[in-house]
Order: structure tokens, then sequence, then C-alpha cells
């Protein structure tokens, strides 16, 4: 977890001191309520927790003398405390917001931050004649997950797009295999192998399932090498009528996949690097997803690997493996300061289920990847990690001006 590692004691007595201080930098913050605060029997004292591209300008407004009746929020009789974490980018400033209010209230942080499960795709792998549909849960059901997307919308539309080279179900029915049942439109045009009235046996539906299991879990690989496959061996047998038809299925396969965001992928198989400039000097914070986990940052401190014996490539290679093992097995449970924003005990909380949580570093994920402009760059395995492109980019992010 990103601490907030400063802080300073609030004296309105000696507030020009405490406003001095402070950084006029981003960061997270925290202030907390003197003991001598209360809000009547039984009413618990929450902290303010926040974030900011200015510390100290957040900080004066929020605890200096309000000018007359100003309806603006005012915490200079609350506030005995300040703690704070200097940030370098907005993507390290969300996972240490939703690290500490994922603590500090568990039962409301997702309203909080606003944080909604990203869109997927599903396959109900479960169900005896599978379809693929979008769906925002991820569940211990066995399916397979392939995402995020930036919006719904957007899911639906390579859905539609991506389906039409298969023959597996879009209906919601319960599937019978009844021959006198009318079937749908997508059976109608024969995009789809109608089990619902017994157009197919149960192997040939299974078949036709695998194919677009292998075609999400590869990101269209797996087809597109199928139709080179047979349009090479059309070739060859000068059934060149064959080959043609082949490569105009290859050039619709390659057109869909243009529409498919590069972070989309199986979810249990999104691993990537994520570099941002870091609150340090000549820094930078290098993010580790494994699984769609975010695993809490590295730091690159260039300044010192100069003098290392160790080459740069060597050190990250070293960091990043133990980064990614620690985002594989995190940590899901809240500590015992989660509750003390509660007056309750932690035994008390409702524990978060992996697939909320997953979907929680999901989104986090999702919404900095989408954003435009976005702050910093993403590295994905090809198949091994591009250790010497991904220190191309850290001399990149060291050039550009710091936000805030």
């Amino acid at each position: 977890m990103l601490s907030l590692d400063c802080g300073l004691e609030f004296d309105p007595a000696r507030e020009e001191e405490f406003f001095a201080a402070l950084p006029a930098r981003p960061a997270v913050f925290l202030i907390e309520p003197r003991g001598s605060v209360s809000t009547g029997a039984g009413a618990a004292v929450h902290p303010f927790l926040a974030r900011t591209w200015d510390l100290r300008r957040r900080l004066e407004r929020l605890l200096q003398l309000p000018e007359g009746r100003s309806k603006r929020l005012n915490l200079r009789e609350f506030a005995g405390r300040a703690r704070y974490r200097l940030t370098g980018s907005a993507f390290e400033q969300s996972v240490v917001l939703y690290q500490h209010a994922r603590e500090l209230f568990p039962r409301r942080y997702r309203d909080f931050l606003r944080l909604r499960p990203p869109a997927l795709l599903k396959v109900n792998l479960a169900s005896e004649y599978p379809r693929c549909y979008v769906t925002r849960r991820i569940l211990s059901d066995g399916g397979l997950y392939f995402g995020p997307f930036s919006t719904r919308k957007a899911a639906e539309v390579f859905s539609n797009e991506f389906l039409d080279l298969f023959k597996v179900r879009r209906c919601q029915i319960n599937i019978r295999r009844d021959p006198s049942f009318p079937g749908c439109i997508y059976s109608e045009m024969k995009m789809c192998l109608a089990p619902c009235f017994a157009g197919c046996s149960k192997g040939e539906y299974d078949v036709e399932v695998g194919r677009v299991v292998n075609f999400l879990a590869s990101s269209g690989g797996a087809l597109v090498g199928e139709f080179e496959r047979e349009r090479e061996a059309a070739s060859e047998q000068l059934d060149f009528e064959r080959a043609a038809a082949l490569h105009r299925k290859l050039e619709k396969v390659t057109e869909v996949l243009c529409g498919l965001p590069e972070l989309a992928r199986k979810v249990d198989e999104l691993d990537a690097v994520v570099l941002q400039p870091a609150a340090e000097e000549n820094t930078i914070a290098v993010f580790a997803v494994r699984g769609g986990r975010i695993a809490d940052p590295f730091f690159l401190r260039f300044g010192e690997l100069a003098s290392q014996p160790r080459s740069v490539e060597e050190i990250l290679r070293e960091q990043l493996s133990a980064a990614l093992v620690g985002a594989q097995h995190p940590s899901t449970e809240f500590t015992p300061s989660a509750a003390e924003g509660l007056g309750t005990t932690a035994a008390a909380l409702p524990a978060s289920g992996d697939g909320d949580f997953l979907a929680e570093h999901m989104s986090l994920l999702a919404r900095w990847f989408y954003s435009k402009p976005r702050q910093g760059e993403i590295f994905f395995p090809q198949p091994d990690w591009p250790y010497r492109r991904i220190i191309r980019a850290c001399s990149r992010l060291l050039g550009t001006p710091r936000s805030g």
C-alpha cells in the first residue's frame, strides 16, 4: 500500500507556519479530526480524504478562516492533523486514493470514487450451450472474460462485429433442442448453428464455441492463422475461387480487429507495465499489472542507477519480476485501521470478493487507459517484456513537463 508518508499537525494559532511548510505540488491528502471534535452521541467522525494538484492552495481554502458567510466547505474547527503523499501523475493519484478510500470507507468507497466495474465480454462456459455477451460482473464461474472496453457500447459494437465471424447463438432463451421451434433471425440467415431446434449436434456447437474462445484468447490471432493456412492450402491445390473467398474472410477479420483496443484481452492474461513520472526528480514509477491486478509501484531512480555496477535493464528485469509476483497474489483483506472511521471492528466489515477486487483494479486501469489525453505509457509482453523499449520510454517521460 502506498502510504501517506508526510504529515503536519494543524494549530490555527500557527497556521502561517503550517501553510508555508506545505509543498505546492500534486498530492493525495487526509485531514484527521482533532481529539476534541464531537458530533453528538454515537456519531462517527470521518477523516477527510481527497486529491489535489496544489496541496498548499487546497489546504489554505479548507483550513483558513472563511470570508464572510461562505458556503464553501471549511474544516478549520475540525482539523487536527494533515497527512499526505506527493504524487507525480494522475494514475498514481488514482491508485493512492483508491487504496486509502477502500481502507477508510469500506462500505462506501466505490460511491466515493465513482468506481464503476468496466465493460467486459463474457463467454459463459458453464452453460450447456454457451454464448458471448457484455457484462460488468466478474464471477468465479469458469467463464472466459475479455476486456476491459471504454464503454458498454464499445463492447457491444465489437461483440456484434466479431460474432458475425462465428455461428454461436446470441439469444437468451433456454435451449431445449425442439425441432418444432421456429428459431430466430440469426438461424434464418445461417449465422447460427441453431441448437434451439436441433440444427446441430452438441459436439458441433462445442467446436464453434472453442473457435470463439481461441479467437478471444489470442486477440484474433487464432482465426487469422486458421484462414491464412486454409488460403495457402487452397492456393497450392489451385482452388483459386476458394482462396479468394478465404482472402475476403481474412480481410473481414482484419477489419474487425482494427476496432479492438490494445488493452482488451483475456482478463486473466491481462499483463502490462504502466510507466508514470514519479514525484521525485529524475524518477519513474513502474506499475506492474498481472491478470488485471495492479501492484504497488517500484521506482527507477535514474540519478542513483547511474552509479550502479549493473545495467538498468538488469535491474528492471529483477524488480519487474518481483512486482508481477506481488500483483498476482495481492492482499484483498481490510486492515484493522479500516474500521477506525466507522467506529466498529474490522471483523464486522464485509470483505470484497476477488472478482470485485479485480473489477476495481481494471476499472482504475481502464479509466486511465481510455482517458484523453493520457499521461504515461503502457507495455505488454510480446511474449517477453520489451525491456529496451521500456527504458527508452522512461527517458521520454523524464523529458516531459510535469502536470500540475
